[in-house]
């Protein structure tokens, strides 16, 4: 009987599993079933580019693992049980899993009052459209307020800003905006927020969202005909509802290998797992994290199945991202454990670098059977496989590690 490998969650983590998986372990042995709540491929990092008009291209997800070996499901996880070791799918048959990939990744936090009712979020393929359509509803001198200082808020502030300069746009931080970055890349970020018209405001923590607009901690009222809401990201209740160790935020408590410190055929990557960084401090939410996740959870799971020793050195940083626009961005260097160094690359020139890296992991999600070379090894005996592998299998090697 082959060994059922289930991946929860499409997007780049989930998918980039997935391909990495069917590049490191003989079909013969295993069935790799993806499992996502939409048809296609949905490029996350480009929510703020769809939002504020641009087409993305479809990429449906049968057509990109067609010959991988990789199973897709368009389906919604409802919930988990890892004592059966079954998958609850809306309107469909339940799943059985030997090993379980949980890779949900987040949606936008919602704690404060009025965000689910009156705010939109980019948390999402449909978020992003809903957004999409509201903007075009805009009349000249409408206003938009970006509540968030991080990543998020920027790209999509500037992409609005750039896309509908006949709007008002304001950024409304708790804390800084981009107080994280190196003092270089600040003051470009500060000369581009001028240059669009983009108003910010800082130490205004939004305490309640409106039909009208936000209140903030000191009572006063803000007001904006469209609120975007990026202010954090939360993780789906579905892991919280099982008896796998969970943060106090959900996340799933993983170790380096990506596996659950409380169950052995139980792995999480992404904003959905909570795994240790190079400093001690759990890898943030971040792209930066997510595929490198994938990477470890992919050959943590290949390495156990066919009794080989799981890599677990410690995963960290190289670069922070940051869309300003489309003719524009901020390329941060950063050390191993996410410290800013005095390597930015802004402008122009930053802005190719960033398509190239948003591309290239889109890419790479699309080319499942490229991207590695194929060593296709056999699974050990066993129900763990945590013994010798029988045999290996390699084909020719078809690209680059």
């Amino acid at each position: 009987m082959k060994h059922r490998i289930v991946v929860l969650g499409a997007g780049y983590v989930g998918a980039t599993t997935a391909g990495r998986l069917a590049k490191r372990l003989h079909r013969d042995d295993v069935e790799i079933t993806l499992v996502g709540a939409d048809p296609d491929f949905v490029e996350r990092v480009r929510m703020h580019q769809l939002a504020a008009g641009q087409d993305l291209p479809q990429r449906p997800l049968r057509e990109l693992f067609a010959g991988s070996g990789v199973r897709v499901r368009t389906a919604l996880v409802t919930a988990v049980d890892v004592d059966r070791k079954t998958v609850a799918l809306a309107d469909a048959e339940p799943l059985r899993y030997d090993t379980l990939v949980y890779a949900l990744g987040s949606t936008a936090a919602s704690e404060v009052p009025g965000v689910l009712g009156h705010a939109y979020t980019l948390s999402g393929k449909p978020d992003a459209l809903r957004l999409r359509t509201r903007l075009e509803t805009l009349a000249a001198g409408s206003s938009v307020g970006i509540v968030g200082g991080g990543l998020t808020a920027i790209e999509a502030a500037t992409e609005i800003a750039e896309s509908r300069p006949d709007l008002t746009v304001t950024i409304l931080a708790r804390g800084g905006v981009g107080d994280w970055l190196h003092d270089r890349a600040r003051q470009h970020l500060r000369a581009v927020f001028d240059r669009l018209g983009i108003t910010v405001c800082e130490d205004a923590e939004v305490t309640r969202v409106t039909e009208r607009g936000v209140t903030l901690a000191d009572t006063s009222e803000f007001a904006t005909d469209v609120t975007v809401w990026t202010a954090g990201f939360a993780v789906h209740p579905i892991a919280a509802a099982t008896p796998l160790t969970v943060s106090d935020t959900g996340r799933v408590v993983v170790d380096r290998t990506m596996r659950s410190v409380s169950h052995p055929d139980v792995y999480a990557a992404g904003d959905a797992a909570l795994a240790p960084g190079p400093d001690g401090r759990p890898l943030r939410m971040s792209c930066a994290a997510g595929t490198p996740m994938a990477w470890r959870a992919a050959d943590a799971i290949a390495a156990r199945l066919t009794g080989r020793a799981a890599p677990e050195a410690a995963i960290g940083y190289a670069l922070q991202c940051v869309s300003l626009g489309r003719r524009d961005a901020v390329i941060q260097r950063v050390t191993f454990d996410d410290q800013p160094t005095s390597t930015v690359l802004t402008g122009r020139l930053g802005a190719r670098v960033k398509e190239l890296i948003c591309a290239g992991a889109a890419w790479g999600v699309g080319h499942p059977t490229v991207l590695l070379p194929s060593r296709r090894r056999r699974v050990a005996t066993g129900p763990t496989g945590d013994v010798a592998n029988r045999s290996t299998y390699a084909e020719p090697s078809t690209g680059a590690r």
